[in-house]
């Protein structure tokens, strides 16, 4: 079957970095030492009684995608991977064969897939403390057990992602999608939750101001979980690209704020006073309660510690390379930083249920409205357009683009 297909070797690897600095970003997807490229491979069996094929109907396109493409990952996730894989992690797909242990499930059943690849997709038992804690997006098994090395369907060699006619998955990993709703509203479950564990973990008071960085897909669904999960919070975001600064305040963000007055609007939104070092950026005593930083650079979080009040907490959603800090309102703020990555479970309500259900569920009732964000769709040839859609998101207007297999 035709798959769009990641590998790199070392020598590979040193080339594209290079070849970069002359030809830009084509280099990874459209030269003679590209990363990613369409290849024919074999079509997956089921590892085990216990997994289902599923044909895909519709692959989201994840930053996280690019940035392996791009090469821009940190090397530390390495022993965690292995290659050449298929990437693709948010899937919607309908199941087309069982294993004979399967129980819940059945051929013609629309899915969506937790692509987490951790003890009970590996047959570890007993299973590691992170799975017993309820993250098994955390699990510490990712290059043990029957598959090979590879946190989730995407990055690892043994089992395809969704930039693929079909793929398999561990029956523990699926949620049967409700019937009515649509496949682009169901394709931004594995982003949303995302954005549900982040606010699950950094829970706002009702009178706390809250700061969104970045508003793309994932800073857009923070700003809606945010919504659904602590109505009376004060929402601000900062977004320079104004069709994502529109969408973020539909999505139930008060402010817009950036750019040059960014120090002045949270003095005025939070009561913040400013005060200017002898060199560089001004440091502000308040601030807001709680900062979301989507884009995880250097930059981005340098701001996010300086904005941030004193004990206010920031989670790192976005996932950067190695970035450089000043790390003074850290410790002149006793201030919490929270790492953020994949989702567990959690309480809402009373009840305790898996994120990545809890996410299904928030969009089948309309509570999170994800349908608005998938703007472009590629068919699996088109991949290099679509590449170049998601280097200009702004130019194109484009927030989620996926590809259909429909």
């Amino acid at each position: 079957m035709k798959a769009l297909q990641f590998n790199v070797t070392t020598a590979r690897f040193l080339a594209a970095k290079t070849l970069r600095i002359f030809f830009g970003p084509r280099v990874f997807y459209r030269s003679p030492v590209r990363t990613i490229t369409l290849a024919e491979i074999p079509e997956p069996r089921l590892p085990s009684p216990e997994w289902v094929k599923i044909e895909t109907i519709m692959c989201g396109f994840c930053g996280s995608d690019l940035n392996l493409i791009l090469l821009h990952d940190s090397p530390t996730a390495s022993p965690f991977t292995s290659f050449p894989c298929v990437p693709g992690h948010e899937i919607v797909g309908r199941i087309i064969e069982t294993g004979t242990e399967v129980d819940g499930f059945a051929t013609g059943d629309r899915v969506v897939v937790n692509p987490t690849l951790s003890c009970v997709t590996r047959g570890m038992n007993p299973v590691c403390r992170s799975c017993r804690a309820g993250r098994p997006g955390n699990c510490e098994n990712y290059a043990e057990g029957g598959l090979p090395p590879g946190m989730f369907i995407g990055i690892n060699s043994g089992v395809n992602g969704g930039f693929a006619p079909c793929l398999v998955a561990h029956q523990s990993q699926l949620c049967k999608v409700p019937q009515g709703l649509s496949d682009e509203a169901a394709v931004m479950t594995e982003p949303a939750a995302v954005a549900l564990q982040t606010v699950i973990d950094n829970p706002p008071e009702t009178e706390d101001h809250c700061l969104v960085i970045g508003g793309g897909v994932i800073g857009n669904l923070v700003v809606q979980s945010l919504r659904a999960l602590s109505h009376g919070c004060h929402i601000s975001v900062i977004e320079p690209a104004p069709h994502a600064a529109r969408l973020a305040q539909k999505a139930g963000g008060d402010d817009i704020i950036g750019g040059e007055t960014v120090f002045d609007q949270t003095a005025r939104l939070t009561g913040a006073r400013i005060y200017q070092p002898m060199l560089g950026m001004a440091i502000p005593t308040g601030g807001f309660d709680r900062i979301y930083d989507t884009v995880g650079i250097s930059k981005t979080l340098n701001l996010a510690l300086r904005l941030l009040t004193a004990m206010g907490t920031l989670s790192v959603v976005g996932i950067g390379g190695n970035v450089k800090l000043d790390l003074t309102p850290l410790w002149l703020k006793l201030q919490t930083i929270k790492g953020v990555y994949a989702y567990g479970s959690a309480t809402i309500n009373g009840r305790t249920q898996p994120v990545f259900e809890l996410a299904l569920d928030l969009i089948a009732s309309h509570t999170l409205n994800t349908e608005p964000l998938v703007t472009h769709t590629f068919a699996i040839d088109n991949y290099r357009e679509m590449i170049e859609v998601n280097l200009d998101k702004s130019a194109h207007e484009a927030m989620k683009t996926v590809v259909s297999f429909k």
